[in-house]
Order: C-alpha cells, then structure tokens, then sequence
C-alpha cells in the first residue's frame, strides 16, 4: 500500500511539472527568446542557467555551478553551442528535436551546451555560417578560431522557425 502511494504521489507531482498547463492557464512566464542556427535552418531557444557566473548575472538567468559537472559526464550529455561574442552573427547549435516537442526523434539533442567562443579572424567577415559544418570548414581555412570554453548552459530549443513548438509556445 505504501509503494503505491509513493507511486501515485510521484505520477502527480510529475506531471503537475511537465503539464502544458499550470493553474488552469492564469499563470505566465515570459523570457527572452533568442534565435541560433541548426543545419541550414533556425530554432528560437529560451536561456535559463548559466554555469558561469558574470555571463549569469550578464544574461539575467539563473547561476548554476553544477551545471559545469556535466563536462565530466560519461557519456557526455553535452552538445556544442558556438557563440560569436562580438555579435557578427547568431549562434549555431549542434542539434535540434526533430520536430521540437514530445515526438523528437534526435537522440543527440540535449538542452545542455558547452560554449563554444567563436573569434573570426579573416578581415572581412564573410557570409553568414548556418550549420555546425560550415564553422568547422571555416575553421579549417582559417576564416574562424573556435575556443572551448567550460561554461555550460541550459538553453532548451522551443520552437523551430516557421514549424512547430512545444505547447503553449506562441
């Protein structure tokens, strides 16, 4: 009777969290939607944690040192989100949910990315790179130097540009 009860709590209180609805619809949160490249094509993504904790307080998000232990994880539920710090471009993520919502099929998806700092060094700054393929290839020519960095952030896609969303997205 007990573990039943445990169950039966458990179940509630999952999905009291992971429900597309709290408090019949009266309640909002409202953050900042951001937009990166996946692929050729472009996701909007919501930041809430940031293991770092200048870029934290800089972004108005959550500081989250533990965050950082994920680098350690094997295997590692990291996924690579490449950042151009002076603002030429938008960010490129390495993955996305196909399609974002409960029937992604991408299974290297993670909303947990390590930073990436992307510096161009070529004296103009060229067209704009949309795949994680282009900024290797960049890289390889010299256009671009990339500097792993050890801040991890939680940055959830929640929609992909001109396709579907998760619940409640609009």
């Amino acid at each position: 009777m007990i573990r039943l009860t445990i169950a039966v709590a458990s179940v509630v209180l999952l999905i009291g969290c992971a429900g597309p609805r709290f408090d019949a619809g009266r309640t909002e949160t409202v953050l900042p939607l951001h937009r990166a490249w996946v692929d050729g094509r472009q996701v909007e993504y919501i930041t809430t944690d940031i293991s770092d904790g200048a870029m934290a307080e800089a972004a108005g998000v959550n500081h989250v040192p533990r965050l950082r232990d994920a680098i350690a994880a094997r295997p590692s539920v990291l996924e690579r989100v490449y950042k151009f710090p002076q603002g030429e471009q938008i960010s490129i993520f390495q993955s996305a949910p196909r399609p974002v919502g409960a029937a992604n099929t991408d299974r290297s998806y993670s909303p947990l990315w390590r930073l990436v700092l992307v510096t161009r060094t070529a004296p103009h700054p060229g067209p704009e790179l949309t795949s994680e393929e282009e900024l290797l290839a960049a890289e390889e020519k010299g256009l671009v130097s990339l500097e792993v960095t050890d801040i991890v952030i939680n940055c959830p896609i929640t929609r992909a540009v001109g396709g579907g969303g998760l619940a409640g997205v609009r």
